[in-house]
């Protein structure tokens, strides 16, 4: 393996691992929590929490999906058909965020926590189900990198 593919490697599994981490945390953790407040409370710990998420979490993702592409450009066999499987499921990771769950964010952060109208359609199970989408995406190109990497090693 030459300097430039340990590079990438090391990149790809750090970026891959990253994003997978977070998001599953947030679903162990956070999305448990957010789903037992009542929806004043949820509102005002969604707003809070969703803070440094973006653009933080985007450039990780996009990042670690060109990251993925420039090594499937260096590596034969397998291992590039891995790398671009991983980036095919980072991609799905910023389509998921970027039409399930970031619309969503914008309407709860525009929701005034002290004055939830009476029908308010709650969107966490909603919210939930495309979080652990892009969970299993996240997770599925983690495991793609490491064998990827196991591969060129």
């Amino acid at each position: 393996m030459t300097l430039t593919e340990r590079l990438l490697a090391t990149a790809v599994l750090t970026g891959s691992g990253v994003v997978a981490g977070v998001l599953f945390a947030v679903a162990l953790s956070t999305v448990p929590a957010l789903a037992a407040m009542p929806p004043g409370r949820y509102v005002q710990a969604h707003t809070l929490l969703g803070r440094n998420w973006d653009p933080t979490m985007p450039v990780i993702v996009l990042t670690s999906t060109l990251l993925n592409v420039l090594l499937a450009v260096l590596v034969p066999g397998a291992a590039r058909a891995l790398t671009i499987a991983a980036a095919v499921a980072l991609l799905g990771v910023s389509v998921v965020s970027h039409f399930g769950n970031v619309p969503i964010n914008r309407r709860v952060h525009r929701t005034d926590p002290d004055r939830i109208p009476a029908g308010w359609a709650d969107p966490r199970p909603v919210w939930r189900r495309w979080h652990l989408v892009r969970t299993g995406l996240a997770l599925s190109a983690l495991v793609a990198d490491g064998l990827a990497v196991t591969l060129i090693g």
